[in-house]
């Protein structure tokens, strides 16, 4: 899932960090603890995904026929993945064993060529008509950049090669079907591209160059797709690409997978794409907490206009970005994160780590409940008690969801989250996510140390860095300084005033390294007057964490409150589904809003303060059903 080993100047610390405490230390433990078995249940139970017992039938174990998802094979390799780092950090032999078994079963799934999708293998078993690859909606390139990745990390966490060799066999098979795809002129695109990264990561474990062949060569094969769609982003060349289009999970792995590819080899135009795509997203098709993909359902805005073609939780117009409707799919922000990670290994900017930190901090959290059970497909802005029209999805999360794609995936994430907080260079260290932690490293200079973070961050701005070991040869500390910070650092020279939007590097000299405050005060948002559904309107911001009103810290319908310009923020620790997080109370002003016809007069009655708290977006629905709103109407007046 990370880029975990490359041959460029900026690297990882793979391995090598481990969260202490904080909120993403107490995610990370949550996943581990309760999660990854909740999410085992599912999978091993036939009468909820049948995932399991779809591997059991191919290798001949079970009878029966082929049921549940197509992509469901990917999203157990997903699981695997946060089953394994989880168990590795933790030294569950127990978990690391059946671990072992569900490999061994996957191999004898696989059939001699190196195929491997249990849909097509089971319908080969009982002589259905089926066909290999006749349908890319049945994800089976997609099921095979997972295995690839899910390969890799167990080779690097645990040193055996019994699932590298599963999925080496598998890229095999690839690599003959992209042969005579070649020889054909046409290749059909792959949704949702994990296989580029995948097998990125294959060449990146195995120093086998095929590997970094075939991707270059699956990437470029896209462009001989006749009468592709925005939808799968195929409808131009990919060198052509300036605007980010279509199905926002197709589309960030595609750039993830991109990014994979400038990583270890030189391609201007691809870059040029990267970055025009990116720009694209993040300054005019993001959500505020970071998430991806606006709409539903609806009709490219980039295609022929008099054939319109149909795009689904997908990027729609610039600045389209409803609220109560967004889609936002969960999958799509991890995906985001993979990408934005890439960028920055890729550029060395503070920005891309900043977007990271949005969308992981805000969206992804956002997709799991804080007891670690239920979990979002799509993340809305705004909830009201009563739609006059029905969703796709509930707008509570949900133990178990019927395309299961996002709880594996987000699992798989916040398992490896550690391995954000740090990037290195040749005598350089570069923070990434900030939090608790501990991070061991040598760099190529000869440095060895062990590096400390004391902090309360995200929900203090105050952090500490000391060297807990070191063997005294110096080294840089790069600290990013966000976009919203008014950052504040101290170290044996004294205290200096740091400007945003960079990395700052200190010169490290001695065991107490420095002390960096980011000086995190509560900050009323506004949108561009072009995204219409927010206008007049904002939302509150306290460092990297979005926050949004529920109905629960509410006298009245949150539809009713206003928040005065000058209003004041006080924070207040409070206990959401036991766990502790900052609130921050105010004084709006209520007035009734508009809910009976289609238009009313306004009245004329002056509004009356109330008080209300605003939690992290991260913590919402976890007091029951009930109303929420990220964007709050302003109150213009001298108040």
């Amino acid at each position: 899932m990370l880029a975990y080993v490359r041959s460029g100047p900026l690297r990882g610390l793979t391995g090598q960090v481990r969260w202490t405490g904080g909120l993403l230390g107490e995610r990370a433990a949550t996943v581990g603890s309760v999660t990854v078995p909740h999410l085992q249940r599912m999978f091993e139970d036939s009468s909820v995904s049948h995932v399991v017992e779809n591997f059991r039938i191919a290798a001949g174990e079970a009878e029966g026929a082929f049921s549940g998802t197509v992509f469901g094979d990917g999203d157990f390799y997903k699981w695997m993945e946060a089953a394994l780092w989880t168990a590795q950090a933790s030294g569950d032999a127990q978990r690391l064993e059946q671990l072992d078994a569900y490999i061994a079963l996957i191999g004898r799934a696989q059939r001699s060529d190196g195929y491997l999708s249990t849909k097509q293998i089971i319908g080969e078993i009982r002589g259905e008509n089926v066909t290999r690859q006749g349908d890319i909606n049945d994800f089976e390139v997609y099921n095979m950049g997972h295995l690839f990745t899910a390969a890799c990390l167990h080779k690097r966490l645990t040193g055996k090669d019994s699932f590298l060799h599963i999925a080496r066999k598998a890229a095999g098979y690839l690599g003959e079907m992209y042969r005579v795809a070649e020889e054909k002129g046409e290749v059909k695109t792959a949704v949702c591209p994990s296989h580029y990264m995948g097998l990125v990561e294959l060449y990146r474990t195995t120093g086998r160059k095929e590997y970094l062949d075939l991707a270059r060569r699956a990437i470029a094969l896209r462009d001989s797709v006749r009468c592709g769609l925005d939808d799968n982003q195929d409808r131009l060349p990919l060198r052509e690409h300036r605007e980010i289009i279509g199905h926002a999970v197709r589309a960030n792995y595609l750039y993830a997978g991109l990014a994979d590819l400038c990583l270890e080899e030189e391609h201007g135009d691809y870059r040029d794409v990267l970055h025009a795509v990116w720009d694209d997203l993040v300054e005019r098709k993001m959500y505020i907490t970071g998430g991806c993909g606006a709409l539903y359902n609806g009709a490219s805005p980039y295609g022929n206009f008099f054939r319109h073609q149909l795009v689904h939780q997908a990027y729609g117009y610039p600045y389209q970005l409803p609220n109560i409707t967004a889609y936002n799919e969960t999958c799509a922000a991890v995906g985001g994160v993979m990408w934005a990670y890439r960028m920055f290994l890729l550029e060395g900017s503070a920005g891309f780590m900043d977007t990271l930190e949005r969308m992981l901090l805000n969206t992804c959290l956002a997709g799991i409940s804080l007891d670690g059970k239920r979990f979002f497909y799509e993340n809305m802005l705004r909830r009201v008690m009563r739609l006059p029209f029905k969703l796709l999805w509930g707008q509570e999360r949900s133990a178990y969801i019927e395309s299961f794609c996002c709880p594996p995936n987000l699992a798989r994430l916040l398992a490896q989250s550690a391995e954000y907080a740090y990037v290195s260079g040749d005598d350089v260290v570069y923070t990434g996510l900030y939090g608790a932690s501990e991070a061991e490293f040598t760099l190529p200079c000869g440095t060895r140390a062990v590096l400390v973070q004391e902090t309360d961050y995200p929900y203090d701005g105050k952090i500490t860095f000391r060297l807990k070991a070191w063997n005294g040869v110096p080294f840089t500390l790069a600290l990013r300084i966000p976009a919203w910070a008014d950052a504040q650092l101290t170290t044996q020279k004294g205290m200096e005033h740091i400007p945003p939007r960079t990395y700052h590097r200190v010169k490290v000299t001695g065991e107490r390294v420095c002390e960096l405050d980011l000086g995190m005060k509560p900050r009323l948002t506004c949108a561009n007057s072009l995204v219409e559904e927010d206008a007049n309107q904002v939302c509150l911001e306290v460092g990297p964490l979005v926050y949004c009103l529920e109905g629960a810290d509410a006298p009245c319908s949150v539809s009713d409150c206003l928040v005065p310009r000058k209003a004041v923020f006080t924070r207040q620790m409070t206990q959401i589904g036991g766990r502790t997080v900052p609130a921050y109370a105010a004084t709006v002003l209520r007035r009734k809003a508009g809910t009976g016809g289609l238009y009313a007069p306004l009245e004329d009655t002056d509004p009356e303060e109330v008080p209300v708290r605003l939690i992290p977006y991260f913590a919402w629905d976890n007091r029951g059903m009930g109303e929420m709103r990220v964007w709050l109407p302003l109150a213009w007046g001298r108040a």
